[in-house]
């Protein structure tokens, strides 16, 4: 917590105050590709800014075309070399998802990096058209799905290219607050009983469980891609659009402990492009170091659960 409010770097080298260019300077990665989830707006956008001024090839998934075109745009008034390509991907919908991860095979690209960073916060009951509870289906089976139609393709990428392959999911430190027990399994869709900010603490413990369960069995295979989860931080951006009002009195009392955008990227940066990082799998970052997550985080048996309920929920979901 003092590192955090006073900015002071870690063991890394650097802190909360550090941002997403200084975390990644003098790296140059020009024969990357990444892919960015949410890159339209927010720290999603500044990810793949960075990523682009460090000459990575990205690719901005999102589900407004409209905004994720401007985001391009944008990127490419900041730097006219940049390689940035946008395509349409809705998480919250089984097929949105198929159909990204099709159209991208198709281009026949490498894939070296996949950043999960979409994702909603604290809305009213809703279900996906899938039928799943709206946080826990954007945030965490969406991206669940996501990474296995795409997995086939970073294994090959990092055995013809012998690069390591990186996957990061954004969590947040609202994982440690989900419901009773961490995921409800049975009650995934219950409405009388939801709460939008439990709920979404748990979609958040789920992205940390998936990382760790995806970084045991990859290791298992002896394939050269890692997988890691972060925090990105206290920021203000379009992600807290449902609790707009909430978040303001809550950060006129914690100001102290808020980032700008450029910092809040710097956590996901730094674990996608990081030499130091080499190697370094199934472990959680905030502030661009090394955290240990709450105890349901680490509970091998519940990630095992959950990757089986999630796999379940995919396979009901395509029958449909």
């Amino acid at each position: 917590m003092f590192r955090s409010i006073t900015g002071r770097p870690g063991p890394s080298g650097f802190g909360s105050a550090s941002t997403a260019e200084q975390v990644t300077h003098d790296i140059d990665v020009s024969n990357l590709t990444a892919i960015v989830t949410g890159g339209a707006s927010g720290i999603g956008l500044e990810t793949a800014r960075v990523l682009a001024m460090r000459n990575v090839h990205v690719i901005i998934a999102a589900r407004n075309m409209e905004a994720a075109n401007e985001a391009k745009q944008c990127i490419l008034n900041d730097n006219k070399n940049a390689r940035v390509d946008v395509e349409k991907l809705d998480l919250s919908s089984i097929r949105s998802v198929k159909t990204f991860a099709d159209n991208f095979k198709a281009l026949d690209l490498p894939l070296n990096i996949l950043i999960n960073n979409a994702g909603i916060m604290f809305c009213p009951f809703q279900l996906s058209e899938d039928g799943v509870e709206m946080q826990f289906a954007t945030n965490h089976l969406g991206h669940f799905y996501f990474t296995n139609l795409l997995l086939d393709k970073m294994k090959e990428t990092a055995k013809s290219s012998g690069i390591e392959g990186r996957i990061v999911n954004l969590s947040s430190v609202a994982h440690i607050c989900p419901y009773k027990g961490g995921i409800r399994f049975q009650k995934i869709n219950k409405k009388n009983s939801y709460q939008n900010k439990l709920a979404y603490a748990q979609s958040k413990l789920a992205n940390i469980l998936h990382a760790n369960e995806l970084s045991r069995r990859l290791q298992e295979e002896g394939e050269n891609i890692t997988v890691n989860s972060v925090h990105p931080g206290l920021i203000m951006t379009p992600l807290m659009r449902h609790s707009a009002l909430l978040m303001r009195i809550f950060r006129a009392f914690t100001c102290i402990l808020w980032k700008n955008v450029p910092q809040g990227a710097a956590t996901t940066c730094y674990v996608a492009l990081h030499p130091s990082l080499k190697g370094v799998t199934g472990k959680y970052y905030y502030d661009c170091n090394e955290y240990k997550p709450s105890k349901l985080a680490r509970d091998e048996a519940l990630a095992k659960n959950l990757w089986d309920f999630s796999n379940n929920l995919v396979n009901a979901s395509l029958k449909t």
